[in-house]
């Protein structure tokens, strides 16, 4: 996958492998450090990831996940660290930058444009894969229209994977919440991404909903082989998804490990429940 040159890239994968340690990393965050007036935000953050893994950060309100996702999609500019995607340093980069390198991102508070319809939404997660120009796009002949087939050929492969033709042509604002949310999945898998952010995607859902949800979620790691960072309070969702998982406390890493290890550090308990507990 990733950006496109001429013809549209498919929406494809080859099938999902767990990464093996000996596998390069895709993303490799190095002593990442963030500050805001006094307070420090991140400090001395390191972790990378591979292609095809999801890698979870957890941790108490206020333990600096966003600001890791922000850092990351060029939100923030971290003072100290680097944030390298494939060898490309991210940290002096703006968001629409480095989401042309292949970064997408969900948000918890959903982004979607209500009066679109499910296929204009995603459609908008193509828009910088486009090449033609607005005269051209107007005229609609030519290089343009095939370009726009091909775009909606792609979000087409999009809608199957995440089951939402009943509702492609609905106002994504009339969709059910659960629906809303893996539209805002689509969208940021429109975009043919490298690297996923995923803030929080099962948010305000039941249990129905959620299970619903991680079914997604595995289906398009496994099947478009993406590299994956996932921020999410519901513990068992994490333990249940992730490869690896990062412990965050105050803005510090406490442990990188299998969710088995995680959870068994005296210190993620600590963090959670309070040492006296």
């Amino acid at each position: 996958m990733g950006g496109v040159t001429g013809e549209v890239a498919p929406l494809a994968g080859a099938g999902h492998e767990r990464p093996g340690p000996s596998e390069p990393a895709l993303l490799e965050v190095t002593d990442l450090g963030l500050r805001f007036g006094g307070v420090k935000a991140l400090d001395g953050v390191t972790f990378d990831v591979r292609r095809g893994e999801l890698f979870a950060v957890i941790g108490p309100n206020g333990a600096g996940k966003t600001s890791i996702f922000n850092c990351i999609n060029g939100v923030y500019r971290p003072q100290r660290g680097t944030i390298a995607l494939e060898g490309t340093d991210l940290t002096k980069k703006g968001p629409a930058e480095i989401a042309g390198l292949g970064v997408s991102r969900t948000f918890q508070n959903l982004g979607l444009f209500e009066n679109l319809s499910v296929v204009d939404n995603l459609m908008l997660g193509r828009h910088h894969l486009m090449r033609t120009g607005f005269l051209a796009g107007m005229v609609w002949w030519g290089r343009a229209k095939r370009e726009e087939i091909e775009h909606r050929e792609a979000v087409e492969r999009v809608i199957e994977l995440l089951e939402l033709e009943p509702f492609r042509r609905q106002p994504a604002g009339k969709l059910p919440y659960g629906v809303q949310k893996r539209l805002e999945l689509g969208r940021a898998i429109a975009m043919e991404p490298k690297l996923l952010l995923l803030d929080e995607p099962v948010a305000g859902m039941n249990l129905e909903e959620s299970e619903d949800m991680a079914r997604h979620i595995l289906d398009v790691r496994d099947r478009l082989n993406l590299a994956m960072i996932l921020v999410e309070h519901q513990m068992a969702l994490v333990m249940d998804l992730a490869d690896r998982v990062m412990a965050m406390d105050f803005g510090v890493p406490i442990t990188v490990g299998t969710p088995e290890q995680v959870q068994g550090d005296q210190r993620v308990i600590d963090a959670y429940l309070g040492a006296a507990a």
